[in-house]
């Protein structure tokens, strides 16, 4: 349960920062135009995840030369907490705070998924292989359900009224200023507190690997060569290989629908912060029960179907959510757009969405956590933290290219729509790749 609770210490990050409440205000508030602010959360998104993966693999083979994971857990949740600090400074509309607020995007982004290198590489030495799905899909579900609660808590600080307490005029919940959007600012500071508290346990009680007695620099040393060795070896570990890439592609697809999902609906539909976070709590409650059900899909079934099933229905999401527009659904089926206070989703466009989006909550969860079951499971034992840093490498190989290239095609095509249709194509080239991958059972295979 400590383990798990990493994932409800980082998941805010992803959940209120990065997905559905800070970066739509990010996007179309602060930046002020939701087509440049688009492109401007993309190429954050590619510089934060070309730095993943020129670094990661290096990291973890370090690491299994140095023996413990903990120290650079520690280090990388420090550089997560500064970013999400930074954000405080997003004032709306000022361009003088704007490279401070991209530091911190880019800072918490690459800390948190370093974090995450280290810490899925306990995953295989803290329960047999049999149980690591369960395992597995417990910290995502977690994860999701710690997003949920954090969703909740913006959500009331936000309309207080909701819960029968009134405020001020102009002001939310202990007295925050609406017209400087200090709710939303409150964000990232609020983020790092939360994981400063949750994250103690995993540092407490998890056991961490012992120390191979090398200094830091006799481990670095040690773990670039053995990273170079085993890049040389690879084309003896094909099958595992295989999966690194179709993961590094599909992963690619899904990272950036979900990242991306929430800014399109501001900017399509002019969501506010309160229709945010009641879409991102319904979304997360989908997610949640994904990825609980996956993990016993995983234990029952295997990895590499849960996955294959994942990603058709992330596929059928993903095209249903391009095809609907502020007044059209289907691409052609044309719908009144929604009225100026109108009630909440209420419009046909909306409600399609609405509905595509939970397909894509449902699916998720199984899709990541038999993800990184099945690379704990391919892995060769005595290669676990170079494989789960080759994991991180190709999560992160071209996660850089599909928030570029939806930047890009964003910036020609002045729509936020035709930007988002890039996810298909990672998609679907991950599923057919991944179809060709031999699922082994146990943690000790690999050829």
């Amino acid at each position: 349960m400590s383990w798990a609770l990493f994932d409800w210490a980082n998941q805010p990050f992803f959940t209120v920062i990065t997905t559905f409440i800070f970066v739509p205000y990010f996007t179309s508030t602060m930046v002020g135009d939701p087509v440049r602010g688009q492109v401007m959360w993309g190429d954050i998104q590619s510089f934060a995840g070309l730095t993943i993966a020129l670094l990661s693999p290096f990291l973890g083979s370090i690491a299994d030369a140095g023996g413990p994971r903990k120290p650079w857990i520690f280090f990388f949740q420090a550089v997560t907490i500064t970013g999400c600090i930074m954000l405080f400074w997003a004032y709306p509309n000022d361009p003088t705070v704007l490279p401070w607020v991209i530091a911190g995007l880019i800072l918490g982004t690459i800390g948190a998924e370093f974090s995450i290198v280290f810490n899925n590489a306990q995953l295989p030495h803290l329960v047999p292989p049999e149980r690591m799905g369960r395992l597995s899909g417990l910290g995502w579900g977690m994860g999701y359900l710690g997003g949920l609660l954090c969703l909740f808590i913006v959500l009331i600080v936000s309309r207080p009224e909701l819960v029968g307490i009134t405020p001020p005029e102009g002001k939310a919940l202990f007295g925050f200023d609406k017209s400087t959007y200090e709710v939303e600012r409150w964000i990232g500071p609020a983020s790092a507190i939360w994981l400063i508290i949750f994250v103690t346990p995993m540092f407490l009680f998890v056991p961490d690997m012992r120390s191979t007695g090398l200094s830091k620099i006799e481990a670095a040393k040690k773990g670039v060569r053995s990273l170079i060795d085993t890049f040389r070896r690879l084309r003896q570990h094909r099958n595992p290989l295989l999966f690194l890439i179709a993961y590094m592609i599909y992963n690619d697809g899904l990272a950036a629908i979900i990242a991306f999902g929430g800014v399109y609906a501001a900017g399509t539909f002019g969501w506010t912060t309160v229709s945010l976070g009641i879409f991102g709590i319904i979304l997360t409650i989908f997610a949640t029960i994904g990825a609980f059900v996956g993990g016993w899909l995983d234990d029952r079934f295997g990895s590499k179907p849960t996955v294959l099933v994942a990603i058709v229905g992330v596929m059928i999401a993903t095209l249903g959510i391009v095809s609907v527009g502020r007044d059209s659904i289907l691409f052609a089926v044309g719908v009144a757009p929604p009225a100026p206070g109108g009630g909440l989703f209420a419009s046909a466009p909306e409600m399609a969405f609405m509905g595509f989006a939970l397909i894509l909550g449902i699916c998720m969860g199984p899709m990541q956590a038999a993800s990184r079951t099945m690379i704990g499971r391919l892995a060769p034992s005595n290669m676990v933290g170079e494989f789960y840093g080759l994991f991180a490498l190709s999560g992160r190989a071209t996660t850089f290219m599909a928030p570029f290239l939806i930047a890009r095609v964003t910036d020609v095509s002045n729509s936020q729509r035709i930007g988002i249709v890039v996810v298909l194509v990672f998609l679907v080239i991950g599923f057919f790749l991944l179809l060709k991958v031999r699922e082994e059972q146990s943690a000790g295979a690999g050829h």
